[in-house]
């Protein structure tokens, strides 16, 4: 039903002397829980000697006493770890009357979740997961649920790389919910249920000759998630997403269903339409759609220099436009994308290069990487036997596979951004297709990801700070030595009147740059993915104590991660009540949700009630 969600169930259980603690095994669809019990014998004051200089024997019987109270303390030890192992485990019913055994697996309940976010950074356990199938059932589903002050945190498709919408304490999702309720084409508008995913609305409105304004990189997103976390696409005359929503029906704890518009409380219209899920769940959105059309894309490879010359005008003559910069290197892939004219036709181009010859340098560095690893004795490093041959894998699998070799090694990493540098060279070019099929971008496997927002003056006088952060970003990089992979995406939008969107503006003509940094996962190796993670903080760190500031720079609502550190995590919700209206949103949340039923972690250690107006 839903491609980024993913439901795993499992249970793994062993025994040790003294501790009792599970090894997870990557099972597919399988739960990995944990359980540690650890148990030290309490001592025995009269086993206690005195401090003396010459102890004196024990007779023979005290002896055998002693040694018999050892064993016997032994055994009960070893019978409570039995104990508290069988009782530590949940059973379902069906299964209570089963005795545990020493080694065995216990079965675990049927309603036991795990959830996880696409890129598996985040993953959480819960036995409450709903999924309704109409509105009646949602608006049963939260004013049960606000009665019982259980947690229902709204999830969509679980593509956050930040995992914004998981909660161990019970989620509520309307991957049910996927319907197209009404269709105005004289008004260009569209009403559906907020499960839909944004393909699907796109597939179901497209006979009507419509579609929507603008897309982000996936269309895997339910579009009540999307529009909640103020997610975007690109062009510099184009809002965020939210930004096409007319009126939306949202079911809240405290004052059930409302309706909502900029006629009926604008106020809270635009404050729940980038609301997080905190405001209530989003159970019917009408969109602004526009007339389905054609694009012609032209993506070619420049370099900063050009960059700074033609900005402007890549800008404000192209209606979507963004740049992909290879770190490392001096390359800087623009793409842009405008309405095609069947009457002007695409420009007369012959590519220079086949798609196989583009992609052939990466082919080439990766059979030369897979020699030099086997050779210093790292197999384990390379592909198993039996996979898929070169020839048959994308770009984007090609790259994982490469990075996945060594993925910390900043000599490594620096030569595939250079093949990768020369695949984007080798496929300059045009193509011609439907906007929700030219606009979406192959980002490849799991990865980590951090985008900021920042203001970039106007469309008619860009301040060029959008540029600036660039070159200080890639200054940085060079300075630390990280091992950056390509792309860093940089996009722009317009402004957005959601004060809780990253882009909002009270100025009609401001523009906005989005920036992301990444490091991708490429290996399933528990290791790895922990260094690479830690690395890829650091990463994101020093961009944030460098740029972020000076640049009024705020990450994206999807991708933002709360830190540990208590001082860091004051700081980071000083800078958001800088930047949002979040006594406003909390004194809302109060109102519409005093039980925090559709809160988390997140949201409370990001926004916690102390921040009321």
């Amino acid at each position: 039903m839903f491609r980024a969600l993913h439901l795993r169930r499992s249970l793994h259980q062993s025994l040790h002397h003294h501790q009792n603690t599970t090894t997870p095994h990557s099972l597919p669809l399988k739960i990995l829980t944990t359980t540690t019990t650890t148990t030290t014998p309490p001592q025995n004051p009269k086993l206690t000697r005195p401090f003396c200089s010459t102890p004196p024997p024990l007779p023979p019987s005290s002896t055998s006493e002693s040694e018999l109270r050892k064993y016997l303390g032994y055994a009960a030890l070893l019978l409570g770890c039995g104990i508290a192992t069988y009782y530590s485990f949940p059973f379902p019913e069906n299964a209570k009357h089963k005795k545990a055994q020493l080694f065995r697996y216990a079965p675990l309940p049927d309603d036991l979740h795990t959830v996880s976010n696409w890129s598996g950074t985040h993953e959480v356990q819960t036995r409450v997961f709903l999924q309704p199938e109409s509105l009646p059932e949602l608006e049963a589903s939260v004013r049960d649920a606000y009665q019982k002050k259980q947690k229902i945190r709204p999830v969509g498709s679980g593509l956050s790389p930040n995992g914004i919408g998981l909660t161990r304490l019970g989620m509520v999702n309307l991957a049910l919910m996927d319907k197209v309720l009404e269709v105005d084409e004289e008004r260009k508008r569209v009403r559906v249920q907020a499960g839909i995913r944004v393909q699907q609305l796109v597939d179901g409105i497209k006979d009507y000759g419509l579609t929507l304004q603008n897309f982000a990189s996936i269309r895997e997103q339910q579009i009540g998630g999307i529009v909640q976390v103020g997610a975007h696409g690109t062009g510099a005359r184009l809002p965020p997403i939210d930004e096409q929503v007319i009126s939306m029906k949202l079911v809240t704890p405290a004052k059930g269903t409302i309706e909502l518009s900029k006629e009926k409380d604008p106020e809270l219209f635009y404050l729940a339409r980038c609301g997080l899920g905190g405001l209530g769940v989003v159970a019917e959105v009408t969109l602004q759609c526009v007339d389905r059309q054609e694009l012609l894309e032209h993506t070619f490879v420049s370099n900063m220099k050009e960059i700074k010359k033609n900005h402007k005008k890549l800008l404000s003559e192209n209606k979507h436009v963004k740049y992909l910069y290879i770190p490392y290197t001096d390359t800087v892939v623009v793409v842009t994308c405008n309405p095609f004219s069947k009457w002007k036709g695409p420009p007369k181009f012959k590519p220079k290069y086949s798609q196989d010859e583009a992609i052939q340098p990466l082919r080439d560095y990766y059979q030369e990487s897979l020699k030099k690893y086997r050779g210093e004795g790292n197999v384990g490093k390379s592909p198993d036997k039996g996979e898929a041959d070169i020839s048959e894998l994308s770009f984007t699998e090609l790259r994982d596979k490469l990075l996945a070799l060594d993925p910390l090694n900043k000599d490594h990493v620096v030569k595939v951004n250079q093949a990768e540098a020369e695949f984007w060279r080798k496929s300059e070019g045009y193509r011609v297709g439907w906007s929700d099929e030219i606009l979406g971008f192959d980002c490849g496997g799991q990865q980590w990801v951090s985008e900021t927002c920042f203001p970039a003056g106007t469309l008619s006088k860009p301040s060029m700070k959008d540029l600036e952060y660039i070159e200080e970003l890639m200054q940085l990089i060079n300075k630390e030595l990280i091992p950056a992979p390509a792309p860093i995406e940089q996009r722009w939008t317009a402004r957005s009147k959601s004060p809780m969107s990253p882009a909002s503006s009270k100025l009609e003509d401001d523009i906005f740059s989005w920036v992301g940094i990444i490091m991708y996962l490429p290996t399933a190796d528990a290791r790895q993915r922990k260094e690479i993670t830690e690395k890829f903080f650091h990463y994101r760190h020093l961009a944030q104590t460098q740029l972020w500031d000076r640049y009024s720079a705020y990450e994206h609502w999807a991708k933002i991660e709360v830190p540990k550190d208590k001082e860091e995590l004051a700081t980071l919700r000083a800078r958001l009540r800088k930047r949002f209206p979040v006594g406003a949103y909390n004194k809302a949340r109060s109102e519409l949700d005093p039980h925090r039923i559709l809160s988390n972690n997140m949201l409370e250690k990001l926004f916690p009630q102390s921040d009321t107006i």
